[in-house]
């Protein structure tokens, strides 16, 4: 028997072991600050693509050749 067949009774035999060992209040503050580290993450991942494509932006604004830009 593997991992892969433990089925619906298995997971909620986890889930009532899991919460009694635990309790509820740990089990729910615990779901909450893996929600908040989720959320940061992702903001996180959001901030650093902004930076790349605001980096970006600026390199695609200059596109004068060097020899032009002696010349004005």
């Amino acid at each position: 028997m593997g991992i892969g067949n433990i089925g619906l009774p298995g997971l909620l035999l986890i889930a009532v072991v899991v919460l009694v060992l635990f309790g509820r209040g740990k089990i729910s503050s615990l779901m909450g600050e893996v929600g908040k580290g989720i959320t940061s993450f992702k903001k996180g991942i959001n901030e650093g693509k902004d930076e790349l494509e605001a980096a970006k932006a600026e390199e695609a604004k200059d596109v004068t050749p060097e020899a032009d830009k002696d010349k004005v």
